[in-house]
C-alpha cells in the first residue's frame, strides 16, 4: 500500500500542455500581428526564437534577477528584437495578448486526466504547486477542465515564494495539513520541482516526457503520466 496521502502536482509541461498550448498562441499572434511582413521568416522562427527568450527569463526569475512584471513583456520583447523590431509598444501588446490566450487553450499532457481520475477515485488528496501567475494557472485548470481535482493550489504569488525554495513547499504543508512523509512531488523541472522536493526532504517522482539526458541518480523518473499508477 502506498504511504503516501497528498500528491503535489506541477502543472506546466507535467500536466497542461504548455508546449503545445504556448505554439497555438503564438502562431494565433504571428497572423494577428502579420509578423512575416514585419520581417519575421516564418512562424518556427519566430516560436523557436521565443521559447529560447521564455527558458532564460524564467530561470532569471527564478533566481531573482528580474521581477515578475519584467519577465511578462521583456521575453517577448528580446524575441522582436531578434528580428530587428525595436517596438517597445508592440511587445507590451503582444504580450498582453498573449497572457490572455494562452490560458484558453485547454490542451492537456497524455494520460494527464486518466492518472488524475485515478488519483482520486483512490482517495489521494491532490494540490498544485506552480511558479506560475495566480489568475492565469486557474484559467488553465478551468478551461481544460482540471481545476475541481485539486484541494489546494499553491502559487509562487499566494506563497511569496517559488520553486525549488523551501519556503512554497513550507507553505503547501501548512495549507494542507500534509506532512513530508505522506507527500510526493511530481513534476517536469529537475531544478524547480525535484531539487526543490529533494532538498526538501519530499519524495518526488521526475516527469521526463522527452527523456532528456542527465546525470542524476533519482529514486523515481517516468516518461508517461500513466506509469504513475505503478509507483503508487
Amino acid at each position: 500500500m502506498s504511504p503516501y496521502r497528498h500528491i503535489f502536482f506541477d502543472l506546466d509541461h507535467t500536466l497542461w500542455d504548455f508546449e503545445a498550448n504556448s505554439a497555438a498562441t503564438l502562431e494565433q499572434l504571428y497572423r494577428d500581428f502579420d509578423l512575416e511582413q514585419r520581417g519575421i521568416p516564418g512562424f518556427e522562427a519566430f516560436r523557436s526564437t521565443y521559447e529560447m527568450h521564455n527558458e532564460k527569463f524564467w530561470e532569471r526569475f527564478r533566481k531573482g534577477f528580474v521581477r515578475r512584471e519584467e519577465l511578462r513583456w521583456k521575453r517577448m520583447w528580446h524575441t522582436l528584437l531578434d528580428f530587428r523590431i525595436g517596438d517597445t509598444v508592440m511587445a507590451n501588446e503582444m504580450s498582453r495578448i498573449y497572457l490572455d490566450i494562452l490560458p484558453q487553450q485547454g490542451k492537456l499532457m497524455p494520460h494527464a486526466q486518466d492518472v488524475l481520475e485515478y488519483c482520486i477515485n483512490r482517495n489521494y488528496k491532490l494540490h498544485l504547486i506552480t511558479n506560475g501567475f495566480e489568475t492565469t494557472q486557474w484559467q488553465k485548470m478551468r478551461t481544460s477542465g482540471i481545476d475541481h481535482y485539486f484541494a489546494e493550489v499553491i502559487t509562487s504569488e499566494r506563497s511569496n515564494s517559488m520553486k525549488p525554495k523551501a519556503g512554497i513547499f513550507d507553505f503547501a504543508l501548512a495549507t494542507t495539513g500534509a506532512t513530508l512523509n505522506e507527500s510526493i512531488m511530481i513534476g517536469d523541472s529537475l531544478e524547480a520541482d525535484i531539487d526543490g522536493a529533494m532538498n526538501y526532504g519530499m519524495d518526488y517522482i521526475y516527469y521526463n516526457p522527452l527523456k532528456k539526458p542527465h546525470t542524476r541518480t533519482l529514486t523515481h523518473e517516468i516518461d508517461c503520466l500513466s506509469r504513475i499508477k505503478d509507483l503508487l
